[in-house]
């Protein structure tokens, strides 16, 4: 019996791709590119002209074994600090796909928070 399902999975795939069509990191305004697993998040920020990441944090040293809305909102405190040391004062935020509601929008406030213009 052949099922034809579309997944979640395929879907934000679907989203992020029509997302980024809009969206690129230069040297003057990188990219923040966000991906949420079931349990941690990830985030990279990326200079799209060359190809490189210039600095990434996640949530796997964490102790807690949950990511809540004030976990990431600190998880996007800690990766804007680490920004600002780059000498980056503005980015681009890439969602990855995600709708920009709770956590994703948490991370967001956090980076802001610590002074980087989004």
């Amino acid at each position: 019996m052949k099922m034809s399902k579309k997944t979640r999975s395929l879907g934000r795939n679907k989203r992020h791709l029509r997302v980024r069509k809009r969206l690129a990191g230069t040297q003057d305004r990188p990219r923040v590119s966000l991906f949420r697993s079931n349990k941690n998040i990830y985030l990279q920020l990326i200079d799209d002209n060359e190809g490189k990441t210039l600095a990434s944090v996640s949530s796997l040293k964490s102790d807690n074994n949950s990511m809540n809305k004030d976990l990431s909102k600190k998880l996007g405190v800690e990766f804007g600090e680490k920004i600002s040391k780059l000498g980056i004062k503005q980015v681009v935020f890439d969602r990855g796909g995600y709708l920009y509601h709770g956590k994703v929008a948490a991370i967001a406030d956090g980076i802001r928070e610590s002074g980087i213009e989004v």
